[in-house]
């Protein structure tokens, strides 16, 4: 999931969105027809820009149905019922995550130097 100093852009094709969060074109436009709150701006050539509250919105949607294994109904009325606390979520887990990958970081140094002596 891409850190939110990564997004400095106001505005991101969909192919931008695919690389950042690993997820196939065709899955980003199928999930703007399942969830009415993702729905990028579109330019006169019909180009979807995304901005990165949209970006936010499609990583919700990510955690969801790929992390928390729901289906698309569910993970709707998720979203509908309490997208602040599925929010929050999201970036606790993302938080730990980046956590997790410091400490394999440190572990890894640490191990480098113990066995270099």
């Amino acid at each position: 999931m891409p850190d939110d100093n990564i997004l400095s852009k106001k505005f991101y094709k969909i192919s931008e969105v695919s690389e950042m969060l690993h997820l196939p074109i065709t899955t980003l436009r199928y999930w703007e027809r399942e969830f009415s709150i993702i729905r990028p701006k579109r330019s006169d050539g019909n180009t979807r820009y995304y901005t990165p509250h949209d970006i936010e919105t499609v990583r919700l949607v990510y955690y969801l149905v790929k992390e928390k294994g729901l289906k698309i109904d569910a993970a709707r009325a998720e979203i509908n019922r309490n997208r602040n606390n599925v929010s929050k979520r999201v970036e606790v887990i993302d938080r730990l995550r980046e956590i997790r990958d410091r400490l394999a970081d440190i572990k890894k140094a640490l191990d480098s130097i113990r066995f270099d002596r």
